[in-house]
Order: C-alpha cells, then structure tokens, then sequence
C-alpha cells in the first residue's frame, strides 16, 4: 500500500486492482471540549467540522470514503443493479395524485416517465369534472386543459439538488409563491408568477423557511425568516408583491430560540396565524386576513402547556394538553372551544374530554361533522363526529394499519377523505360519506407486479426489561417458516414524539421476496402508545429507547422470526442516534447496522448553540450545560462510548449539506470506530457530496443510493437470491 499525505491527512489507497480496498485513515488533532461545568472531553477528530464545506483536507477524506465505499461494493453491482431495476420497475412512472378542489380549481401533482420530479397543475372546476374524472384524463394523458403550476423538472435541470418546500395561490387564484431549494440545507428561496400571463415577478426573497400566507389584499405575502447560522426561525415579514425586498415590514420576531415558527390561514379563512412551538410550550397569534394588522394571541405561552387551534363557525377549536377547568391533566390532549375573541385560556370550554386509553392527534373541521384522529393501543383511527351527538369510527380491515386525515380542502361537504396502508396495503386514499356510510375508492397507489395475496403483515408484543409491553409491526412473504433461520431488517425511530406507523413500502418488497422479515420496533420516545410513551422515551428516560430496541430484536429471535446472527438494524437521523447507541451496548446482537445521517455525537453538538437543532431541543434531549444532564446525555452518546471491542458491519451515510445533522457528525464517528473496532467488519461510510437531510433529490437517486445499501446488507446476511425471486 501506498500512503499519501494530503494537507496533513494520511489516507491509504491500494496501488493495483488485485490488492483488497484499504479503509482512508485520518490524522489525529488534539482538541478538547470544554462545558460550562468544568467538564473537559478530548475530540481528537472535531477538526473535520467546517461549517463552509471548504477544508481540502476534510473534502479529501470524505472523498477517500466515497472510494472506498466504490470499491468494497464494487463486487456488489449486478445486486445493486437487480435491487434498483426491482424498485423503479414498481413504479408507474406517469403516475398522478388524488386532485382535490379549492376555491373552483382542482390541484394535482404528476410525472412523467423517465423524469425525477413532478409536474404542479391545476385544471378549472367544471360540469362534471370531478376528481375521478379528472384522474381519468391524467391516465388518458390529456392535459389540453391543464394549467401547469410548477414543472419541477424543467427548474431543476443542471442542478445536483433541487427542491420545491411549498406552493401557495393568492385568494383570487393569480399569484403563484413557492419556495425552492437548490443545495439541501432548507434555506428557502420565495418566487412569485402571474399565472395569467405565465410571467415571473423579478422580486425573490432568500433565507427563508418554507412557510408562507397571502392576505386577502392578494398582494401582501407573510414569510418566515430563518437565522443564516442556526437556520432557527426566527421573523415573520410581508412582503408586498412589487416593492424592494428590502422594504418588507417586520411583523412579528421571535427571541426564545428554543421555539420553532411557522404561518398558516384558518379552515374559515379568517385569519392568518404564526404558530410558535418548542418542546413543551405553544403559543398562537392571529390577525384578520382581511386586515392584517396586529396579531393577537390566543394564549399566552406557558411551559408544559402545548395548543394549536383553528377557527371555524364563528369559534376556536383548540387541542390542547392544557389541565381543564378543574385542573385535571390531559397528557393525551383533549380538545376545547373559546369565542373568536379570546385572549386567554379562561375562556376555553370544555368539548372532548381527555382519555388515558386514548391520544388525541387532530382533526377535521366541516360544516356537519367533525372527523377526530386518535391513537389507542398503537394504532390510528378516525373518529366521526355528528352534531346529534352521534359517533362512530371508520373501519379499519388489517391487525396492523396506518389510517389517517388527508385533503380536505372544503368543508362544505359530506364526504371524508381519508389514507390508509398497512406493510401489505398501499396506500390508498379513500372518502366515506359521513350521512350514509357509503365508502368509495379514490386511489391506491399502483405497485406494477405487486400482489398483495402473497404477503402477509402480524402485530406481536415484546417485552421489555422493565416489564411493559413493546408493540412490533411484521411483514414476511407467505410460506415462511418462523424456524429460527430467516435474516430480519428491524428498524425503529423512537424520538420527538414521532409515530412510525405500519405502511406499504416497494422496496421492502424485494427483501421480502429474497427471505427476509421486516419489523418495525414501536419503541418509547415516540407516541405509538400514547403520551406518556413519548415522555418515557426522553429526557432522564432517554436509555428506555434504545433497550427497548435491542428487547425486541430478543424477542423475535427467540419466537423464531429471525436466526440470531442475521439481524440487522436500521435508523436514520434520531434513529441514527438509536442505532448507535445499541451498537456500543449490544454489538454481539447485530449483524449489521444500517445508519443514514445519524446524530451520534450527542454532548458536543448540543453544547453548541450555533448548531441548527440545538437550544430548541433541550426539552428533548437535555442541555449539558448542566452537568446532571451533561452526564446522562453522556453514559449514551454513541461517538463518546465507542471502545476496543468488536463491532457489527455497518453502512453508514450523510449529506455534506445536511442542516438537521451536521456531515461531522458521522465523518467524526467513523473515524473513531476505526481506530477501535476489534472486529474484521466492514464499516463503509458514504458522502452525498450535493446533498442534505433528506438524500439526494429526485424519486429515482434515492432508489440508486438505497440499491447500493441494500446490496451490502444482503451479501452480510448471505442473502444470495439476487432475482427476486423468492428464496424460500
């Protein structure tokens, strides 16, 4: 092997084609990090942090990385290739959405075949054009009367990245705004177009979030400005459409940067709101669209009390966990009503009740019903509510499910659209009329070759070392035997409160049809059972987690799901931090770790400040700036306890413009492992060097970047049907 010295990074290449790859190995540089308590880490590798994304000699490694990566999966290709043409062959390419009608317009997204991103149209309501009809001339390929909002494709050529966070139409149906993003951090940019005469406003607005509200003036556009260092949302403005950037008035400014912004109009279309919310507090200012001038707030914010509210037929409807009038607690929310005018919590009245058994999520406004989303033993429902005082719930026809809300633009209307899929469903977008029951399918999203019939989907129940009872969503191909034999993918979230519910997915499909079994751990920390399950999972609790994790994959080992060394284990993000953490206190139990722009170096990032995501998730993870917190925080971070043992096969990915989880995180990370790892593993560690949280853009990369990890996680689990075809 030849070494090369590169700027002071030592990286080893292999000089011949017949020599194995050689890992890159990066230098070491003396660096501690300090907290406010007088606690001092060494960090041996924080100099690969560069907020420009400019350092050659980082660029360097990371590049090293990416080749080395190329090289070990090299042997991998036709796998790779089998597994992405498996995918993009499901996909109905000129594939459309469900339109829904707003203000005598019906919207809709399409593609084009061969083409990544979509097509944003309208079409103008008319005599007998509805949605099916509409969906009908989509299949047909007739879009003669289609008005092209946004041709995504056209916008992103030449671009590495592109995205479109959000469109909205002014109230007279002319302007068009949206907010695009050309590097992947979600700094936004606002353009506007006439849609009359198809000509784009010279005016744009850089920095921003993707949330956005016209007034009723059609003229006047609130926006929300982030922070160029933390990317925190920090201002709202109006801009008015014609006049400098430069000129826009500021309307509201946020000082508590542990609280996240965004901007929204009313079901009745009355008022336009900034929403403020952190961890554990809300707070909700409106003002008239009509006349917006001072934003008046609802209820004053007060910690461990969170509320959103919307207006419809003349009153607020609040969801809330606020205690009620006679102080008893609503952790699973309950929902209430004030008088438009309200301006404090006394003036809220009592309308659904809290439940213990029951966490209440959303819901739907109409003008003769309300439709509830709830959770209750792991699983999502609707409920209907009629203004008789009537009930009922919209069936569900699987164990496992995910059921929830979708666009209901209109509240005039006796028909509830609503989504359901299951780990063997599509998803499929149904409406039920609420007066007759009637039931009619919209959509199910079209999977070419994908027969249900041959799959099949269980909910069991692991339990935890403490005692309580893990929900566990399974998915295998009929005809396997549960003989202790098969490989598993077990993959889990379990932070933020997020539910990850149990949904079709087109490339799980093809590690189905090779063998495996998919389950998805229902873990604390996100809200599956209800509040409480969240709570359990944060904080001092935080450990719960991932033991939870690594209780499940003991449990399907031992009733036979899985052979105990064929088990692997995927997260992304927080679920990268999951991962992480299982693979320093379990790695006997792995086979394999899948992690894609994971957050493993938990204490220095969040003794950051000028970190995106970090003063407004100390409710969520702790401030080491305290030194209990500090040292709990710590007994988990995955960088700060890796040590000289033996660690599973891992394939482990980041975006260099990652704004949610910074690239160094695992650039550091890896590093680290390598130093210590005992074992003869594979550790691979890629770099989208153009892209962020999210992956590349487009629907097609992403399938190509999941191929590549697939393949590797088949060859380290001696998964050898490379067809398709089913193994067993």
């Amino acid at each position: 092997m030849k070494p090369i010295a590169l700027a002071g990074l030592l990286l080893m290449t292999a000089t011949s084609h017949a020599a194995a790859p050689v890992p890159p190995d990066v230098e070491k540089r003396a660096h501690e990090v300090r907290a406010p308590h007088g606690a001092v880490r060494q960090d041996e590798y924080y100099w690969l942090r560069d907020d420009t994304r400019e350092d050659k000699a980082m660029l360097a490694y990371l590049e090293a990385e990416n080749a080395y990566v190329d090289a070990v999966v090299a042997p991998l290709k036709p796998v790779e290739d089998a597994l992405y043409d498996e995918f993009v062959a499901r996909i109905k390419q000129d594939d459309a959405s469900v339109p829904f009608r707003e203000r005598g317009w019906w919207y809709y997204q399409r593609y084009e075949t061969g083409k990544d991103y979509p097509v944003h149209a309208r079409r103008r309501d008319a005599e007998g054009l509805g949605a099916a009809e509409i969906m009908r001339l989509n299949e047909a390929g007739d879009f003669a009367a289609e008005q092209v909002l946004l041709d995504v494709n056209a916008m992103a050529e030449g671009k590495e990245y592109f995205s479109v966070g959000v469109y909205e139409i002014s109230p007279d149906n002319r302007i068009l705004a949206w907010a695009d993003d050309s590097i992947g951090r979600r700094q936004y940019t606002i353009r506007f177009r006439d849609l009359e005469t198809g000509k784009d406003y010279p005016e744009s607005i850089p920095g921003l979030s993707a949330d956005m509200a016209w007034a009723d003036d059609n003229r006047s556009l609130f926006y929300v400005e982030n922070d160029p260092d933390t990317l925190l949302t920090v201002r709202v403005k109006k801009h008015v459409l014609g006049t400098p950037v430069a000129d826009d008035v500021l309307v509201y400014e946020e000082n508590d940067d542990s609280f996240y912004m965004g901007l929204s109009r009313t079901r009745d279309d009355r008022f336009i709101c900034i929403g403020v919310e952190s961890t554990v507090s809300s707070e909700l200012r409106c003002a008239p669209a009509a006349d917006p001038g001072e934003f008046t707030v609802l209820a004053a914010r007060e910690r461990d009390v969170e509320y959103d509210a919307d207006h419809f037929d003349g009153r607020w409807v609040i969801l809330t966990n606020a205690p009620d009038a006679d102080g008893n607690k609503a952790p699973n929310y309950r929902i209430a009503t004030a008088p438009t005018a309200a301006t404090s919590r006394t003036e809220w009245k009592e309308w659904i009740a809290h439940r213990d058994d029951v966490l209440l999520e959303g819901y739907g406004l109409f003008d003769g019903f309300t439709a509830i989303a709830e959770r209750s033993n792991a699983l999502e429902r609707i409920r209907l509510l009629k203004p008789d005082g009537e009930e009922e719930y919209v069936a569900a026809d699987e164990p496992a499910y995910s059921m929830g809300l979708s666009i209901n633009a209109e509240p005039d209307t006796q028909w509830l659209r609503y989504g359901y899929a299951s780990m063997t469903t599509p998803g499929t977008t149904y409406e039920i009329n609420v007066a007759t029951g009637e039931r009619r399918l919209l959509k199910q999203q079209p999977v070419i070759g994908y027969d249900a019939s041959k799959y099949a989907t269980e909910r069991t129940w692991a339990t935890a070392r403490d005692g309580t009872r893990i929900p566990v969503s399974l998915v295998y191909r009929k005809g396997f035997a549960k003989d202790g034999t098969a490989p598993l993918l077990q993959y889990a979230y379990g932070s933020y409160g997020y539910s990850m519910d149990p949904s079709y997915s087109l490339t799980t499909t093809s590690l189905l049809d090779r063998g495996m079994v998919y389950a998805i751990a229902h873990i604390r920390g996100g809200q599956e059972m209800g509040r409480k399950w969240y709570d359990d999972g944060k904080l001092g609790n935080k450990i719960n987690t991932f033991t939870d994790f690594i209780d499940v994959t003991d449990h399907l080992v031992a009733e036979g799901w899985a052979a105990k060394d064929r088990v692997a284990a995927y997260g992304g993000s927080a679920g990268g931090l999951l991962v992480g953490a299982i693979a320093n206190m379990a790695p006997e139990k792995y086979r394999l770790i899948l992690s894609q722009v994971p957050f493993v170096d938990v204490v220095t990032t969040m003794l950051d400040r000028s970190i995106p995501l970090t003063t407004n998730e100390y409710d969520e993870w702790g401030n080491p700036e305290r030194k209990a917190d500090y040292d709990y925080m710590l007994r988990y971070s995955p960088y700060d306890n890796l040590e000289a043992k033996a660690y599973p096969a891992m394939f482990i990915g980041t975006g260099l413009w990652d704004s949610q989880v910074q690239y160094w995180e695992p650039a550091k990370y890896v590093a680290r492992l390598r130093d210590l790892d005992t074992s003869d593993a594979t550790l691979l560690f890629r770099t989208n060097m153009d892209a962020g949280h999210g992956g590349k853009s487009g629907r097609f990369r992403r399938y190509r970047e999941l191929a590549e990890m697939y393949a590797f996680m088949l060859d380290q689990l001696g998964v050898e049907a490379a067809d398709g075809v089913a193994a067993r």
